[in-house]
């Protein structure tokens, strides 16, 4: 019996069907790759800047790349700052969110700021401005600009749901993720999709974002607060913790 074999497009999305989206940055990385550039030198690479010297390239439109844990973030962080945490697929996950031509101005756990601006610059990610050296002590001077984020746990969101006004559910998942589970209602736009997909999530509604575990929608609601969305939160435990509430008691 003969073996038929899709082609083109069908071959396409066969072999693609629940794999993850590409990060953007791959393809400029694939541009990058295609020119002559120099190595990166770590004893050139970025100082720790002082807060008036990182008060003035944020002011000049740096972006702040705060790395610390999401529990840390969310208790305070410097308004608009973009929360990708060191401890993960932070290189991949940071390309996902932030543009590479963009100046990024870095906050780091203390004494892993060289560590995370070479693993940037492996990404092609070589616009890095400087760090905080003493974030905490920073923060301190910048007292006026913190803030803190919304982190919701599932009994919170259920009792939000079942109100009058219900927020919308973000699920930044992947596709396969996704498949095996989800909050009813909610939208799909996986993490590495969202900075180009933005424009699909409604305004004027608030928005908890979930992935599987918290690590993800931290980033995701970071970013959304960064493009001026005001009322966000996310899910505390991910999907994990609402399928934890929702299974039944026997189960």
């Amino acid at each position: 019996m003969a073996l038929l074999v899709p082609v083109g497009r069908q071959f396409v999305a066969l072999v693609t069907a629940g794999q993850p989206s590409a990060p953007a940055y791959f393809a400029y990385d694939a541009v990058l790759n295609r020119k002559a550039h120099g190595l990166f030198d770590a004893a050139g690479a970025p100082r720790p800047l002082s807060v008036e010297e990182f008060t003035r390239r944020r002011t000049g439109g740096a972006i702040v790349l705060d790395t610390r844990s999401p529990q840390d973030f969310a208790t305070g962080h410097l308004s608009g700052s973009v929360n990708v945490p060191a401890d993960g697929r932070f290189a991949e996950q940071a390309g996902m969110v932030v543009s590479p031509e963009a100046e990024i101005v870095v906050v780091a756990p203390q004494d892993r700021e060289e560590e995370i601006v070479t693993r940037l610059a492996r990404i092609g990610f070589d616009t890095v401005g400087g760090y905080l050296r003493e974030p905490e002590t920073a923060f301190l001077a910048l007292a006026d600009d913190m803030r803190q984020a919304s982190r919701l746990t599932a009994d919170e969101l259920r009792r939000l749901l079942d109100g009058d006004a219900p927020p919308l559910v973000l699920d930044v998942r992947n596709t396969a993720e996704r498949e095996e589970g989800f909050i009813d209602g909610s939208l799909h736009l996986p993490l590495a999709e969202l900075a180009r997909r933005v424009d699909e999530i409604p305004v004027g509604r608030p928005v908890v974002v979930h992935c599987a575990g918290g690590h993800r929608s931290s980033i995701a609601a970071s970013q959304l607060r960064h493009r001026g969305r005001t009322d966000v939160s996310d899910l505390l435990g991910g999907y994990g913790a609402w399928l934890a509430r929702t299974a039944p008691a026997d189960a």
